[in-house]
């Protein structure tokens, strides 16, 4: 599946000149998926650059570990959480780095694969972990948590405006038999839903998965650390870029930088985050909703 498997990186061209890359830097791709990015920034700071390539998705990472093998001893590869990006960094001897991407979207490799339970248009378990030697997964958190409790993930991770009815149906219809798959969850919200809201062009359960998938990574929290750390390790003109793909997260990304940039120590590169190109959302719809924020260590 992998070795066939199309992969389209997000905002290429302005990753690449951001990061400002040359030969001899050290980048960290702290969420190197499937090594879109990867590849093409290990190709500028060759031959005497170094990446090093984190991702908590060990599939994943194979995939993007296969596709630098020429790059091979330039590169390391790091199963983990982006969070612990001081272990990281100080298991590999390094003190500083010149750059930084994160990648905070939901590759389509891990959509499309129905077994990981991401997506709702293909049947597959309740899971959702990205990284699947974490014990805690969707079907426990909705098998498990009690109404108000889900109710609250959906409102404040997926700003879900029905989620106090669509927790309801859950809890209902848990009481007759677990709730296992994506499809019978999908089918759930539906039916919580207003009939008006049923049929419209983004599915009514687009929402709840996208809270269940954070409340399981923990994603918002990661990203707080991982920001929270990561500029303890930028080296002079060094530059931080961060692509979100919801309100949540660059929102965070958003007071981060600009809480660092008023201590003088970091400037921020714009003040707005850029989005794709037309012709980017054209090629790649789901670049749709993609914020990139860059700042740098002056």
């Amino acid at each position: 599946m992998s070795d066939k498997f199309i992969h389209k990186p997000v905002m290429m061209e302005e990753i690449l000149s951001f990061l400002q890359l040359k030969n001899g830097m050290v980048v960290v791709d702290a969420t190197v998926g499937l090594g879109g990015h990867a590849i093409e920034i290990i190709k500028r700071i060759s031959p005497e650059g170094k990446l090093i390539g984190i991702d908590r998705d060990e599939d994943s990472l194979e995939v993007a570990r296969k596709k630098l093998t020429q790059y091979s001893s330039q590169c390391t590869f790091i199963h983990d959480n982006f969070c612990n990006i001081d272990k990281v960094l100080s298991s590999s001897g390094i003190k500083y780095v010149d750059g930084v991407i994160l990648d905070l979207g939901i590759s389509s490799f891990q959509l499309d694969n129905s077994v990981r339970g991401f997506s709702f248009t293909n049947e597959g378990p309740l899971d959702m972990r990205m990284d699947r030697t974490i014990s805690l997964s969707a079907f426990d958190l909705v098998n498990n948590l009690t109404q108000k409790e889900i109710a609250s993930i959906l409102w404040q991770f997926g700003q879900e405006r029905f989620s106090n009815r669509i927790a309801r149906m859950i809890i209902n219809n848990r009481v007759k038999s677990p709730i296992n798959t994506t499809v019978d969850l999908a089918g759930l919200v539906l039916k919580a839903m207003p009939y008006s809201r049923r049929y419209h062009r983004i599915h009514p359960a687009t929402r709840t998965f996208q809270a269940l998938r954070i409340a399981v990574n923990q994603e918002l929290e990661s990203l707080e650390i991982f920001l929270g750390k990561i500029s303890n390790f930028m080296s002079k003109n060094g530059r931080i870029c961060v692509i979100s793909f919801h309100s949540l997260e660059d929102k965070i990304a958003k007071n981060n930088f600009r809480n660092l940039s008023k201590t003088n120590e970091f400037k921020l590169i714009v003040k707005k985050p850029i989005r794709p190109t037309d012709e980017e959302i054209e090629n790649n719809p789901r670049s749709r909703s993609a914020r990139l924020r860059i700042l740098e260590k002056v």
